[in-house]
């Protein structure tokens, strides 16, 4: 009994498992070509129609099934910012007066570096320590504020503007 079929089964597997690493669903496809050269090779097949089998297969998943998994994958599972970019957006408290060069803000129980957007005015915003802000962006370990509440004449911005620029209703 030849059970040649088992080394398309074994590849196919390794490939499974290496899937479980990537996401991509390109080597599940691949996978199962894989499959279908293990049937081939259990059908009698020579070995260079049980290759090109596999490499068909493979490619016909890759071109049709992928990209319809892929969509309906994206469509039921939303996607959840992780790391440093789900930090923006959210509110944080000035620790140490922030500037435009720098400063400390506390975010999520972490004391993060911080620092002002630039506008062009050296030197013509700092927040001090207690003001509440919100993270624009994250620009490597170093989180660029706003202030949450902007206040009447303060370095902060215009009376009644949002760090977006748009008008806040507080």
């Amino acid at each position: 009994m030849d059970l040649g079929w088992l080394w398309w089964v074994g590849v196919a597997l390794v490939l499974v498992v290496v899937e479980m690493v990537s996401l991509e669903l390109v080597l599940l496809m691949l996978a199962g070509g894989a499959l279908a050269g293990a049937a081939a090779q259990a059908a009698g097949a020579p070995l260079w129609l049980q290759i090109v089998i596999a490499v068909v297969v493979a490619t016909v998943l890759l071109v049709t099934l992928r990209p319809w998994l892929l969509r309906h994958l994206r469509h039921r599972v939303p996607l959840t910012e992780t790391n440093a970019a789900a930090h923006v957006g959210r509110t944080a408290v000035v620790v140490g007066e922030v500037t435009e060069q720098g400063g400390r803000i506390k975010l999520v129980g972490e004391v993060w570096s911080a620092r002002l957007p630039e506008d062009g005015k050296p030197g013509s915003a700092s927040l001090s320590a207690g003001t509440e802000v919100v993270v624009l962006r994250i620009e490597g370990a170093t989180a660029v504020v706003a202030p949450l509440h902007a206040e009447a004449g303060g370095a902060e911005g215009p009376a009644g503007a949002s760090p977006s620029g748009a008008p806040s209703i507080a």
